[in-house]
């Protein structure tokens, strides 16, 4: 379904980060097994670690021309490092009787901002129209072949011919990302699901670092689909079920993910983060594929699944020429326009009288620590930050980002781990600026220049495609403390 396709790329890009896509499917082994999708309508739950966050609706109609109407709708609600978020999501697809992408229909709120995308298939590609916050633009698409629609994805082999071990590679449209995807299909044959009840098994790549599982009966009525060994889940649920279970959920406003998301150190700290002039961790469970920071700030070495950091004192000697920054951390991008009127004015008001630019960056931070009030949802792009002063980490992250490469000064966006307690470690986002010929971390949600040890960043970037890696290691990561300074 596409409203929990959304929920995992979601929880991807911010833990990483976002929506695994649940749609009908099913898979056999000899000729297609279906001629048709199934009719009907059909209750899902979407579950977070065993907790519902939400719950998606769908129904698939004949049309009497001939190919299909698919419509989904649903909500979701979960809390990830430390802010919520909440998307609700209606959509209308048409497509061929071969499940081809003919016309889309989509309605999705997220955080409080509303889009509307409209599209029909044309010579030579997708022609969709968007209207984002009032704003319209169109674009063309271009692709060869079909686009099969992430509630048709599942569908999909069912009707071609089925063997085990068989590859199916098609192309998607992401409204969320607004953008085709190419996405591959493997039909693992007859398996039954973790819960017993018979099921043809398949698997695709949606999503980076991970595997996105599917199990769909026979008449290719999807049973549960399982993200990274069940972190996501979206399974099939009786109406009555599931009604009971959103009210409950809605009243409950729980906190979803927060203990699930947590580090806890084995053995831990014995000093407060900000008495720590160094410190020195060993994380296990690190994948050997995903990105790593260690070209500053901090010292990263990979053996295997485990990663040793050391970071402030502890951190061996960084040649600053095989790290000086080249232009882009000084570009004004999406989310991070460092060259807007309004931030260039704001940096420059700021910095007014002070030549130093460590002084210079302490004082954005600190005034971005104290200006911007701390929320649990992410305001967006470093604008709007600056417009409404309120945010998560994220958005304070992106405000500074803006403010200091507007006078002139070279900074990242990065996100990893960081101690405030000293009990366990959170997911956090902040910056580093390249200061006195290194990189320096500046945490603008604490106001702290340079900020504490235990900032431990895993990846730079701000965009949901580079959060993405993130989800690899929530809940899988465990750490323990080497050496303290």
């Amino acid at each position: 379904m596409s409203l929990s396709v959304r929920l995992y790329h979601w929880l991807a890009a911010v833990l990483t980060a976002v929506f695994l896509c649940l749609h009908t499917a099913s898979g056999a082994l000899a000729a297609p097994l279906l001629a048709a999708p199934p009719v009907g309508e059909r209750w899902f739950g979407i579950l977070v670690d065993n907790e519902q966050v939400g719950f998606y609706h769908q129904q698939i109609a004949a049309l009497p021309e001939g190919g299909f109407r698919i419509e989904g709708d649903g909500s979701v609600r979960m809390r990830v490092m430390g802010f919520t978020k909440e998307a609700t999501s209606r959509e209308v697809y048409q497509v061929d009787p071969a499940l081809a992408l003919q016309a889309l229909e989509v309605e999705q709120t997220i955080n409080g901002t509303r889009s509307q995308l409209s599209g029909k298939k044309v010579h030579g590609g997708l022609l969709v129209r968007m209207m984002v916050d009032g704003k319209r633009r169109s674009q063309l698409f271009k692709f060869k072949g079909d686009l099969i629609p992430g509630p048709a994805l599942n569908l999909y082999p069912l009707l071609q011919e089925l063997s085990v071990g068989k590859v199916y590679r098609v192309q998607t449209f992401d409204p969320e990302e607004v953008r085709i995807k190419g996405v591959k299909i493997t039909m693992l044959g007859e398996q039954p699901t973790p819960d017993g009840q018979p099921a043809i098994k398949l698997r695709n790549n949606l999503y980076p670092f991970v595997d996105n599982d599917i199990w769909v009966d026979r008449q290719g009525n999807t049973l549960l689909e399982s993200v990274r060994d069940g972190l996501v889940v979206t399974k099939a649920e009786q109406p009555e079920k599931l009604a009971a279970v959103v009210s409950g959920m809605a009243l409950a406003q729980k906190d979803l993910i927060y203990d699930f998301s947590l580090v806890r150190a084995e053995p831990g700290l014995t000093k407060a983060p900000g008495k720590l002039a160094g410190l020195a961790v060993a994380i296990d469970g690190y994948g050997a594929k995903l990105p790593l920071v260690g070209d500053g700030w901090q010292w990263a070495q990979r053996s295997g699944d485990r990663v040793v950091i050391k970071t402030g004192v502890l951190r061996p000697a960084v040649s600053a020429a095989a790290s000086a920054p080249d232009s882009r951390y000084l570009a004004s991008v999406e989310g991070i326009e460092a060259l807007a009127p309004v931030v260039v004015a704001k940096a420059q008001q700021l910095t007014t009288g002070i030549a130093d630019p460590t002084a210079q960056a302490r004082a954005l931070a600190v005034w971005t620590a104290n200006s911007v009030t701390d929320t649990v949802d992410d305001s967006g792009n470093a604008l709007t930050v600056l417009e409404k002063l309120s945010g998560n980490c994220q958005s304070h992250a992106k405000l500074y980002t803006a403010l200091a490469r507007a006078i002139g000064i070279p900074t990242r966006f990065v996100s990893g781990l960081v101690s405030q307690d000293g009990k366990g470690f959170l997911y956090h986002s902040w910056a580093e600026s390249w200061l006195d010929g290194r990189w320096v971390a500046v945490d603008p949600t604490f106001g702290q220049v340079p900020a504490d040890p235990t900032h431990l960043a895993f990846f730079e970037g701000h965009t949901p495609a580079e959060l993405a890696p993130l989800v690899g290691v929530i809940g899988k990561i465990r750490l323990s403390v080497l050496e303290e300074r």
